[in-house]
Order: C-alpha cells, then sequence, then structure tokens
C-alpha cells in the first residue's frame, strides 16, 4: 500500500517529524511518502489560511492518485480541501478531524479537544456541527501557541497536560484528542502522565487516527461515495 501524506504548508520543518510519527502506526507493508504543497499558508490557523491552501492541497492529491498512490491523508486537523480532493479522485483521501473524532467517539461518551490558538477554537466547533457530533464534544481547549511554535515539546507538554486535566476534571471529558497534527510524538507520554495523577483519560493522537482509517479504506477497497463527492462539472476556471 502507497500513501502519500500531504503537509498542506509551505515549509518542510515537520516533514521529518511526520514520518517518525507515521512509522510507529503504520502497517509494516505501508509506504509512506511526504509532500508538502507549493504554495500557500506557513501554517494553517484560520478559514483564510484554509482557503490559501485549498487549490494547492487538492492539485497535490489528484497527482498522489496519478502517480499510483492508494490513498491520500491531508496532514491537517482542519481536515482543509478534503472535501474538495474527494471529488477529484477515485482514491480515498482523509484528513485529521473526521478520523480523530470518530476514534473519540468509539471509546468515550465525552470527549474534549485541546488546539494550539483561540480563533482555532470556533473552526473545531465548525467541524464537528457538521459532523452532527457536537453533542459528545465536551470542551475545545487551547495551549495558546503557534502551529510553527510547537517544537519546544517540554514547554508544549506542560502546557498540554494543564489542559487536559482541565478538559476533564472541569468540563467532563472521558477522552481527549490533540487538535493539532503539529503536535507530534506526545499522546502516548500524555496519556501515561495524566494517569500517574490519577486520571486515567486516553489522549488521541489524529496522525495515528487518520492513517488507521486510511489503510481500513484501502484494504476494505473502500473510498468515498460517488454519490456524496461527485466530480465537478466541466467548465472553465481561472486561478
Amino acid at each position: 500500500m502507497k500513501i502519500r501524506i500531504v503537509v498542506p504548508i509551505i515549509s518542510d520543518v515537520f516533514n521529518e517529524e511526520v514520518k517518525k510519527e507515521v512509522a510507529q502506526f503504520k502497517a509494516p507493508d505501508t509506504v509512506i511518502d511526504v509532500v508538502n504543497i507549493p504554495k500557500g499558508p506557513a501554517s494553517i490557523e484560520s478559514h483564510y489560511d484554509e482557503i490559501v491552501a485549498s487549490v494547492p492541497i487538492a492539485e497535490m492529491v489528484v497527482q498522489a492518485e496519478k502517480d499510483g498512490c492508494h490513498g491520500v491523508f491531508v496532514d491537517c486537523f482542519g481536515d482543509p480541501a478534503v472535501d474538495a480532493s474527494r471529488e477529484l479522485v477515485g482514491i480515498p483521501v482523509v484528513g485529521a478531524f473526521q478520523p480523530a473524532a470518530l476514534t473519540a467517539m468509539m471509546i468515550a461518551r465525552k470527549w474534549s479537544v485541546v488546539t494550539v490558538l483561540k480563533n482555532v477554537v470556533p473552526m473545531i466547533g465548525d467541524l464537528a456541527r457538521r459532523m452532527g457530533i457536537e453533542s459528545s464534544l465536551a470542551s475545545v481547549r487551547d495551549v495558546d501557541t503557534p502551529v510553527l511554535e510547537l517544537h519546544d515539546k517540554g514547554v508544549l507538554e506542560s502546557k498540554l497536560l494543564g489542559q487536559i486535566e482541565k478538559a476533564v476534571v472541569e468540563d467532563g471529558a472521558e477522552a481527549v484528542v490533540l487538535g493539532c497534527t503539529g503536535m507530534l510524538g506526545l499522546a502516548q507520554s500524555l496519556a501515561r502522565k495524566m494517569a500517574s495523577k490519577g486520571i486515567p483519560v486516553p489522549v488521541i493522537d489524529p496522525t495515528a487516527s487518520a492513517i488507521g482509517y486510511l489503510e481500513l479504506l484501502v484494504r476494505g477497497g473502500l473510498s468515498q461515495s460517488r454519490i456524496a463527492y461527485m466530480a465537478p462539472p466541466h467548465k472553465e476556471r481561472r486561478f
């Protein structure tokens, strides 16, 4: 199985970490490659960023199918251009939010998301409403840290632990989803440290969920419904 990961930013700053993260979760016979979009934002932290990134993402997904890939992971928690990309290709396309949310709903009745910045919080609420799962979302919290400043793992882990504890104790969460795919390599450590504090809450890595669901679709011979995701009508389009 060949899976392409499209990191929807113009920098490759996260690429090596993404490869390392995915290597922990992918099946032994799954081959992964990681690419970036050639134009667009340095990070995605707003609806405007999503719009700027969307056409390049879709173009990279189309290229992945041409290159013989069996599936594509758009490596962003906001699922940018995922619906549009599904209209353009026959191979399955997933983002990070939907697989992570479905994972949380399988193992908990109420769950929270801890994301990067406050302006991302309403975006995640919108995603939950679109899926019709807002009643199971206990809260969306943030660590007040931009995506491009997530590299200091010690500081990030400390901030995440504080917000995860509040999500459980104050908001009633029974599981927590890390709300940014840049929060790499932390989920299992966070879960262990919360358990050591007497709070045995599962912490869901959105990258792990995305790769798992994508492999499931490919192995099952499944892809997005052509009834739900019809090919766009032919017409002139200028960019």
